[in-house]
């Protein structure tokens, strides 16, 4: 073992004759614990939200949309057999998609209307996962039921069994003018997936309701698909493009909710930055304690530059004392942090309790329960960046303690 190291590791083992200095470092080694630690475990829970927010979004969204041009395909079938063909497509069904307007009384909402086949939906949504009222397979074709996302419901004031007037865009001309279609609906069922966009705004009905009101034929807009994986939903979309040829749009849920991921993904590096920064005042606190630590220890250099140390030996030692400060730092902050976002279900209900109030509120809050995904690849970057802070802030005073002039040191000794 080089001398340097061994003289580094007992000046951070030594207790010191100013105690401040030790003081200072156990203040260094806490401070980027703790700020490796509040890294880890704020990206942990972003984590933890996008993947629930995603799952929710998904729920109802498709993996993958193969629709067709002008809102129509009609050999759908065909191609939802020529998707299941691919080795990554787990489920395919047909769907209708337009705008309605829903009417009952004096209340009316806009509502974006889906055509399903509900034995086949369950196979690309959860839906039918999230019936707080009825159930999905309660549509049939023929009997014209609608089943209603909750906000939708409350809006509307209306329950299972009452009856809704569903106004389509297509009309016909008549002598008097253009005339909207109009359609009594049943409301069969309501459902809540916890996403405000589809549980205010989203409606469903049999495939056959929708083809008879929005004069589809036996047409429909296109083909829901559900993969085993939906990270490679891009990929597979590209590979289907040319299978399905050109009278065909093929689009991915990457693309369709791009701007709220890419928001997402924008706050979540935001607050990387942020946070990095409390690593990077804890980490130079170093400075300060190596720099006091080189005042404190100018006769020691001396006695060990005249013994032969070359100044590239003294930077060595003080670089093995503050990258050990660092090192420590970082392997607590990493440990506490990782722990912390493995049982944060059981840290903030304790804490809910401890305090006496709702962190985030049902009534509120539409993911109620604080989620946490710990990624791997974020702890290694963490930790990396923690250590190459510590690393950077023994530069400076150890370039100072290999200037030290031993004979100027030595003189009042």
């Amino acid at each position: 073992m080089h001398y340097e190291l061994l003289v580094g590791l007992r000046y951070f083992r030594a207790k010191r004759r100013n105690h401040f200095i030790s003081f200072i470092s156990l203040i260094s080694m806490a401070g980027i614990a703790l700020g490796v630690a509040a890294l880890i475990v704020v990206l942990s829970v972003m984590n933890g939200f996008q993947k629930e927010v995603r799952a929710r979004i998904l729920g109802v969204a498709a993996h993958v949309q193969v629709l067709g041009q002008d809102n129509k395909l009609s050999d759908w079938q065909g191609v939802a057999a020529e998707t299941l063909k691919h080795p990554r497509v787990r489920g395919a069904a047909p769907f209708v998609q337009a705008q309605g307007l829903l009417s009952i009384g004096d209340q009316v909402r806009g509502v974006l209307v889906r055509g399903v086949l509900p034995a086949e939906e369950d196979k690309v949504a959860d839906i039918g996962a999230h019936m707080k009222a009825g159930k999905l397979e309660s549509l049939q074709a023929g009997e014209f039921g609608i089943v209603l996302g909750a906000d939708l419901a409350r809006f509307l004031r209306v329950l299972v069994g009452d009856k809704v007037v569903l106004i389509s865009p297509q009309g016909n001309v008549t002598p008097a003018g253009f005339m909207p279609r109009l359609k009594q609906f049943t409301v069969v069922g309501i459902f809540e997936v916890g996403m405000f966009e589809y549980d205010s705004g989203l409606a469903l009905m049999h495939l056959e309701d929708a083809q008879a009101l929005y004069q589809h034929g036996t047409a429909v807009s296109g083909v829901r698909l559900k993969l085993d994986d939906l990270f490679t939903a891009r990929e597979v979309a590209q590979d289907l493009r040319p299978i399905l040829g050109p009278g065909v749009v093929v689009t991915d849920w990457s693309r369709s909710h791009a701007n709220y991921f890419r928001a997402v993904e924008i706050e979540k590096r935001m607050m990387s930055i942020i946070l990095t920064l409390i690593v990077a005042v804890a980490a130079f606190n170093i400075v300060s304690t190596l720099v006091m630590l080189v005042t404190d220890k100018q006769a020691d250099i001396a006695i060990l530059r005249t013994l032969g140390a070359a100044p590239g030996s003294i930077i060595k030692i003080f670089m093995v004392q503050g990258t050990l400060i660092g090192v420590i730092g970082t392997v607590a902050g990493v440990v506490g942090g990782v722990v912390l976002g493995w049982n944060i279900d059981i840290v903030v209900p304790f804490i809910e309790r401890l305090l006496g109030f709702k962190i985030l509120a049902k009534d509120v809050y539409y993911i109620s329960d604080l989620p946490s995904d710990v990624h791997l690849a974020d702890v290694t970057v963490i930790a990396t960046v923690s250590l190459v802070l510590s690393f950077l802030a023994t530069l400076y005073p150890s370039w100072r303690a290999s200037r030290v002039n031993p004979a100027e040191a030595l003189r009042y000794e």
